[in-house]
Order: structure tokens, then sequence, then C-alpha cells
């Protein structure tokens, strides 16, 4: 809280007018977003991989995933024994 003081305090004495609401203001930008119609648009057209009309559903492979780490410590601790 008294950080944010003391910095302030600090800069005003170091700097001119021009320099210290250089620093004191933050710097936000942006640009105008490009919408020039090339681009699809909707949900899922800026994925990596394809998730409508598929042959294999994407369950299986999102399972398999997830499942087969899992699951390697307890078949590797089963061939220990």
């Amino acid at each position: 809280m008294y950080a944010p003081i003391i910095a302030r305090s600090s800069i005003r004495g170091a700097f001119n007018n021009n320099a210290r609401q250089m620093i004191l203001t933050r710097g936000f930008s942006s640009s105008r977003v490009a919408r020039s119609g090339h681009w699809p648009e909707g949900p899922y057209w800026n994925i990596p991989f394809k998730v409508h009309n598929r042959k294999i559903p994407l369950a299986i492979p999102y399972t398999l995933f997830f499942l087969i780490p899992f699951l390697t410590p307890f078949g590797m601790a089963a061939l220990a024994l």
C-alpha cells in the first residue's frame, strides 16, 4: 500500500513533468482488430486439431493420452512384484 506512494514521491523530484507523466501512467496500447473476412469464425477454428468430422471420435485419443501415463506406474509396479 505504501510502496506506490514512496515510489511516486521519489519520482516527483528526480524527473521533469513530461518524464514523470510517462513513468506514472501505464502505457496501454492496442491495435485495430483485423476483420478482413478471410479467417474462419466460430468455435474450434483456432485450435491445432480437428474436432468436427473426425474418423476417430475425439474422446478416444483424449482418453488414451491421459490414461496411458496414469496407468504406466501401476503397470510397472505390477511387473516388479
